[in-house]
């Protein structure tokens, strides 16, 4: 950023009044521009016992297999942009239960917080969006395990075909940690007590 949005000023960094952080700010007519994490939001589809994917189409990680997941538009909840997501890229309709929250990745190193829903094909009808190559539904052993995406999608499936067999989907939240060396780590620091669902 380097002019003001408000009175076309040039942008300067500094620290305002009152805060501890460098932000972006105008001198000019004293707006204050703050940036803050971006929010991912998906759903895990299911349908009796398979997991509906889609394979990339863009960048990153193309051609590679992921839940239907987006960002975040200006005024939808998060619930809603997760269903809008499912229905841009796989073409799908999803039934919402009262207890479809998930998993929750926070990523501090990209400024990114991710959300998945658990939710249930309305009907096994489903087509590729522009942002997908392909979709399909996968029963567990047929997975493509070395080609998902990203870690935060392996994680969400590996405990959903945990906690299936027991009818019991506990809210869970994890942090995510980027190293120098390219690595990748995921720690659950909480998770709900498990309750059956209905």
């Amino acid at each position: 950023m380097k002019f003001c949005h408000h009175c076309a000023s040039p942008i300067v960094l500094r620290i305002p009044d009152g805060d501890d952080k460098v932000r972006h700010c105008c001198n000019h007519c004293d707006s204050v521009f703050y940036e803050n994490p971006k929010n991912v939001v998906g759903t895990l589809p299911f349908y009796e016992d398979k997991i509906l994917l889609c394979k990339r189409a863009i960048q990153p990680r193309l051609g590679k297999w992921t839940l239907p997941a987006g960002f975040m538009e200006n005024g939808e909840t998060s619930l809603e942009g997760a269903v809008r997501e499912t229905a841009e890229e796989a073409g799908a309709t999803v039934r919402i239960h009262d207890d479809c929250l998930y998993t929750l990745f926070n990523l501090p190193s990209i400024n990114q917080v991710y959300l998945f829903f658990r939710a249930e094909l309305a009907t096994p009808e489903f087509e590729a969006g522009a942002e997908s190559l392909e979709v399909g539904l996968f029963s567990e052993s047929q997975i493509p395990w070395s080609e998902i995406a990203f870690p935060v999608v392996r994680t969400t499936i590996e405990y959903f075909l945990e906690d299936r067999p027991r009818g019991s989907f506990p809210v869970r939240m994890f942090d995510v940690q980027h190293g120098a060396d390219r690595s990748i780590s995921t720690h659950l620091i909480s998770q709900s007590l498990p309750s059956a669902r209905d």
